[in-house]
């Protein structure tokens, strides 16, 4: 086990890419759990003696407020930082949702085929059809305005891709000769997917789920830019773009630092997740 973890790790390193995408996402998560011990304010507290102040490079800065403040006073990178939290539970809740039931549905579709497969699959094109923020905005409508509710909408969205690839993977796996053998020996038809076949398909489904994760974060600032997803005053990433927006002439950092934050996120994920395709199956990077 360890020789293969250490063989991973050096073909990982190789793409200096997939590397730097690491060393983003490992900056997220060291942000995310360090949050108390990197800032020194609250990020709900508000200080209207202190609003507006630019950042610490800026005239008229201080070092006490390195990215300056909002239109409340709260700290901007105090607030950044936190929203690496939200961004993260974002991410894990709604990637779950996706995994767990685009897992089964793929899987099912693949192993039993006929009548399972054509109903599971066109309900996956028909959801495939809609564009993605699409749907995700449908379905906060219906379920009301909330971060909790997005994270629902965003794992709902992710799921047809999860049933894709887990049913193509399946439909590659249950021939072969060990799921045969498996089947001559007696093993139940749900042993077979869940003990047998699954755990031959977990290449893909690791590749995608990074993918999705950043798709995830990308999604949730949208909806919470439009007002559907977390709400004020949490310090979420896209939520305070929303916020910033009537200041993007006088105080443009407020807009700018949460963007960044976006984009190194996704970009950090997407990095790691094209890195982890070259190493765990090359082959993936020619479909």
């Amino acid at each position: 086990m360890n020789e293969k973890i250490l063989e991973f790790y050096k073909q990982f390193k190789k793409n200096k890419s997939a590397l730097f995408g690491a060393y983003i996402v490992v900056g997220l998560i060291l942000c995310a759990l360090l949050a108390p011990f990197l800032t020194q304010y609250d990020p709900l507290i508000q200080n209207l003696d202190h609003r507006l102040i630019p950042p610490m490079w800026a005239e008229g800065g201080t070092f006490s407020n390195i990215l300056g403040t909002d239109d409340f006073g709260r700290d901007v990178l105090t607030r950044i930082v936190y929203g690496a939290r939200i961004s993260l539970v974002i991410g894990i809740i709604s990637v779950s949702i996706s995994m767990l039931f685009g897992i089964l549905m793929g899987a099912f579709a693949g192993f039993f085929g006929g009548l399972t497969d054509l109903i599971i699959m066109r309900v996956v094109d028909i959801m495939l059809s809609i564009p993605a923020i699409l749907l995700a905005i449908v379905i906060v409508s219906i379920l009301g305005p909330d971060l909790f509710n997005a994270m629902i909408a965003i794992g709902i969205v992710g799921i047809p891709t999860f049933a894709r690839i887990v049913r193509s993977s399946v439909l590659a796996e249950k021939e072969k000769e060990y799921v045969i053998a498996s089947r001559v020996n007696g093993s139940s038809e749900f042993r077979l997917i869940l003990k047998v076949v699954l755990p031959n398909c977990t290449t893909p489904i690791i590749v995608q789920a990074t993918m999705g994760f950043a798709s995830a974060v990308l999604e949730a600032a949208g909806l919470s830019f439009l007002g559907l997803g977390a709400q004020p005053p949490t310090p979420e990433w896209g939520a305070m773009l929303a916020d910033s927006l009537q200041f993007i002439t006088t105080a443009s950092w407020m807009i700018i630092y949460p963007g960044i934050a976006i984009f190194l996120t996704v970009m950090g994920f997407n990095l790691v997740g094209d890195g982890l395709m070259d190493v765990l199956d090359p082959k993936l990077k020619e479909k």
